[in-house]
């Protein structure tokens, strides 16, 4: 097993304590497909100061026999592998031993799409298990025995379930206080209020000939605001106007 970061405990405000070290342990046939997505940037800040826990579990460590043997042919015949139950459950298992979980999630295709308000939901604690899927995917039994939520990064097929794993993993820590050095920046992301975010500028104000929106540097704080909110409202009924079905003005 793996760890990301330092994860060392400081000191933090009653509240901050409420969502402090939050425990993600990934499960993975390819597990150093994920060092370099997540032992850097915010994942690794997160870790760095105590709020999170990135544990990464190597599934041969539990394979079957002298080979550790982690796959098999699919009954019923057909092309590719397919992870089989034994190792991915000696481990799930091995780890529920040791503490409580909140979800057991597997990242697969055919699961419910990741969106912000699903990563702000997870962001609220919890200890989490994710399983990265490999070659054909995993025996069915295992996710009619343990699994409680399956996450998708769209309609589309990947080699692993490690990099959905990692946006997953990235898309909650940035969202626990404390982690970003601006509180405030994670609450204006696209997608927060159902809007894509506004144009972004900074210096120089004049850059080949383009030059920044007046009201930007006009040090009016409500016009500003007023202006960063029709921006987001005009991005998003060109680019993503399915976002604003069902929602008022």
């Amino acid at each position: 097993m793996d760890k990301i970061g330092n994860s060392k405990p400081i000191t933090q405000t009653h509240w901050l304590n409420l969502y402090s070290n939050m425990r993600f342990d990934i499960i993975s046939a390819v597990p150093d497909l994920l060092h370099g997505l997540l032992g850097y940037s915010i994942p690794k800040r997160a870790c760095d100061k105590g709020l999170a826990e990135i544990h990464i579990h190597n599934l041969h460590e539990y394979g079957i026999g002298k080979y550790k043997q982690i796959d098999d042919y699919p009954f019923g015949g057909g092309a590719g592998m397919v992870l089989m139950p034994e190792p991915l459950c000696n481990v799930i298992e091995k780890l529920k031993s040791e503490r409580e979980y909140k979800h057991i999630i597997y990242l697969t295709p055919d699961g419910k799409t990741l969106d912000q308000p699903m990563a702000n939901r997870l962001s609220l604690g919890g200890n989490l298990i994710l399983i990265c899927g490999h070659y054909k995917g995993i025996d069915q039994r295992v996710r009619d025995l343990y699994v409680d939520l399956e996450v998708s990064l769209g309609d589309f097929v990947l080699s692993g379930g490690e990099i959905a794993a990692a946006a997953l993993v990235d898309s909650i820590v940035r969202l626990l206080p404390g982690v970003l050095g601006d509180e405030e920046s994670a609450l204006s992301d696209s997608f927060q209020d159902n809007l894509l975010a506004p144009p972004l500028y900074t210096r120089p104000s004049v850059f080949r000939d383009l030059s920044v929106p007046e009201v930007l540097t006009s040090g009016d704080h409500p016009k500003v605001a007023k202006w960063r909110h029709e921006q987001a409202m005009e991005r998003t009924l060109k680019l993503r106007p399915d976002l604003l079905e069902g929602t008022e003005d």
